[in-house]
């Protein structure tokens, strides 16, 4: 079977949204027969066919005063006359998020929310985290994966007055890197799922 790709789409303000990007494309990376294609916002425009090839699309973006941020919002904007108005061109794709904030919470999950109704729009399949809350009783520790308890999508948390050479955490980077493979198994069980052997035993 042919390679799947895996696309991730991202804005990063200081970059530790950045690194949280990075961390989903080492996951897909670990995942033999699946390409991933990291874009940021601005360069995601230029690549409308690429991202039209993609099995999967992971979209990630800081919150923001409780929302993705601008740039990102302008980038979901775009895809209306670029994707949506020519023929629901990413219908079907599997999707994916992340996000991080400076506080633990941060209303982190409204931005996953947002992105996963963004999505829906686009007749995507939102994939989950896949993970159990962690770090919720006095066994758990600050390096579980999933330590701050999102279901949804992979979150994490950079402390404010911290540049991206220390943060986000290790644990949360995991728990991206954890998403990133994540989707990257799905896209390929979906595609053998697609695949014309599979479709003719049906």
């Amino acid at each position: 079977m042919s390679n799947v790709r895996v696309a991730i789409i991202y804005h990063s303000g200081y970059g530790h949204t950045a690194r949280q990007a990075e961390a989903v494309k080492r996951g897909v990376d670990q995942v033999a027969g699946a390409e991933p294609l990291l874009l940021t916002v601005d360069e995601a425009p230029r690549h409308w066919d690429a991202l039209a090839q993609a099995e999967a699309i992971i979209f990630g973006a800081p919150t923001y005063m409780g929302s993705a941020s601008a740039p990102f919002k302008a980038f979901m904007d775009a895809t209306s006359n670029a994707v949506f108005a020519k023929g629901f061109a990413w219908k079907d794709k599997l999707a994916a998020g992340f996000t991080n904030s400076a506080s633990r919470s941060g209303d982190k999950l409204a931005t996953i929310i947002q992105i996963a109704l963004f999505a829906a729009q686009h007749g995507m399949h939102w994939i989950s985290l896949g993970l159990p809350p962690a770090n919720n009783s006095s066994t758990g520790s600050e390096d579980d994966l999933n330590r701050l308890g999102i279901f949804l999508g992979a979150g994490a948390q950079s402390n404010a007055d911290e540049g991206p050479e220390v943060a986000p955490p290790e644990a949360d980077l995991r728990t991206a890197e954890h998403l990133g493979r994540r989707i990257a198994q799905v896209a390929q069980q979906f595609a053998r799922g697609r695949s014309p052997d599979v479709v003719s035993q049906n």
